[in-house]
């Protein structure tokens, strides 16, 4: 429920690296269960190590862009989906990443290394889970059929043209002036072309094959077989009434009615069977409408669904009614909305979640403590309630148990950004410097902001309040910080860097 904060600027940098990373889809690694042989060509052109190392670049300058949602109940979500289909199919030799884009356009895409990126606008659209399933084996289909590789055989100099627009673009947007708007507009015009372009040239090989085998995917996986083509015969109904203003996800992936005549030959030659929608779905989907438009609208459009019985799901309505009241202030009434909710839902990590919200947002912060406390035993790998715990503590006036359990944390996940920003305000509430500007600064590295990060460290070893050991450590530290610096520089992306 870490609500995103979007600009227009950050929108069009969205647009920018979707544009790139979706004609150039993903790469090498070759699945097992008798897929297809690429061949070497392909696969020597990049590494799988290449390819991680490029996918987690574009990924950390899509957080430092506001192109990343920083919401953990939504892409825990999407990560847990996402793991169902990879592992019915599985292949320990890749690691998958998924992650929700704060963009309300119709797009997905796969992004070098295993990276997979869902904007919210595709989530609201998909009816079913298996819709919004069918679209992730698609993507998750690219990259294992090694079509980033492929694409890069064919147009060598796709790849860096369509990067080096994202790095101008980036530079331009960091700037307040309207030339710098009318930069930012070029490279958008320009990256979209090119991406056009490209995928014009490769898609129909590329695209035909990822729906095969994310087809193969999908049923394996327990979901409705004839969901793909359902979803994409509504995108193409929706975008005849669209005055030209096409759908990203169409662009990248045109749909043609042969695509959509095949899919359907697919699902009609396997038996038929209602797969149920699950409710981590509906309230997903419920908590990223209440942050649609303007706080009482949101309120207001939950309000009309349930007078109407306008849902899917009456637990998954109610919460996100929850949660647009906690949005629009309005603490009394989503108080007493809360109770009604947990009267008839079962338990639910995301209930417990926003039940603490409200006590902390009501001044209970002792409260929030507890009610954060009881349902970590419960859920304790949920992210959402990971990072409430800490923040509550600190609003409880407990910082060194924030630092310690932020700490404890950061054991089993240690190159998560968000806990080390956790860690780092626990520390400054203490005045232990070393220790913020540490913390604060991996909080940097993780947003893709190299130059952020060095500050921080450079921060931390005139700290003064250090050890022999730590001062070793921020040493170290800084020095990787520098040589990453210095490698993103040569490879072109320094200046989007920092």
């Amino acid at each position: 429920m870490i609500r995103p904060v979007t600009t227009r600027p950050r929108r069009a940098l969205v647009a920018i690296l979707a544009a790139a990373v979706a004609a150039l889809p993903a790469g090498p690694w070759p699945l097992a269960q008798g897929l297809p042989d690429l061949g070497d060509s392909a696969q020597k052109l990049m590494t799988p190590a290449q390819e991680r190392r490029l996918g987690e670049t574009a990924v950390k300058q899509m957080r430092a862009a506001g192109g990343y949602l920083e919401d953990p109940e939504v892409n825990d979500y999407l990560n847990e989906l996402g793991r169902k289909l990879v592992s019915a199919r599985p292949d320990t030799r890749f690691d998958f990443e998924f992650f929700a884009v704060p963009d309300p356009s119709i797009n997905a895409f796969a992004i070098p290394g295993g990276f997979v990126g869902v904007n919210t606008g595709l989530i609201l659209l998909a009816q079913t889970e298996s819709e919004l399933a069918s679209v992730l084996a698609h993507e998750i289909s690219h990259i294992t059929q090694n079509h980033m590789a492929r694409l890069i055989a064919g147009q060598q100099n796709a790849l860096l043209l369509s990067l080096a627009a994202l790095a101008v673009a980036l530079v331009a947007a960091r700037s307040n002036s309207s030339s710098a708007n009318d930069l930012v507009g070029a490279a958008i015009t320009s990256a979209q072309a090119l991406a056009i372009q490209t995928q014009l040239n490769f898609t129909r090989e590329h695209e035909y094959e990822a729906d095969r085998i994310g087809f193969l995917r999908l049923q394996a996986a327990g979901f409705d077989a004839a969901s793909a083509a359902t979803l994409m015969e509504r995108l193409q109904k929706a975008s005849r009434f669209t005055d030209g203003s096409v759908p990203s996800y169409l662009r990248t992936h045109p749909v043609t009615y042969e695509r959509i005549a095949e899919a359907q030959s697919r699902a009609r030659d396997r038996p038929y069977r209602q797969v149920a929608d699950s409710l981590d779905f509906q309230m997903v989907r419920a908590l990223l409408r209440s942050y649609v438009g303007r706080s009482h609208e949101a309120v207001s459009w939950f309000d009309g669904a349930i007078a109407e019985r306008k849902y899917n799901s009456e637990i998954a309505v109610r919460y996100g009614l929850v949660a647009a009241l906690l949005r629009d202030g309005k603490l009394p009434r989503a108080r007493t909305e809360l109770a009604a909710l947990e009267r008839t839902a079962p338990p639910h990590p995301m209930i417990e979640a926003i039940a603490g919200h409200v006590l902390l947002e009501s001044g209970d912060a002792t409260g929030a403590v507890a009610r954060f406390e009881a349902a970590l035993a419960r859920y304790p790998n949920k992210m959402q309630l990971v990072y409430d715990y800490p923040d509550a503590l600190l609003k409880a006036g407990r910082a060194a148990d924030a630092a310690q359990f932020a700490e404890r944390e950061l054991q089993r996940f240690p190159t998560d950004g968000l806990l080390h920003r956790a860690a780092a305000k626990a520390y400054a509430a203490q005045n232990r410097r070393l220790k913020h500007h540490m913390h604060q600064g991996e909080y940097y590295a993780w947003q893709g902001n190299l130059r952020g990060a060095i500050d921080q460290f450079e921060l931390a070893i005139k700290a003064g309040d250090a050890n022999f050991y730590d001062s070793s450590i921020v040493e170290t530290r800084l020095r990787a910080l520098k040589r990453d610096q210095a490698e993103l520089q040569k490879e072109g992306f320094g200046r989007a860097s920092g």
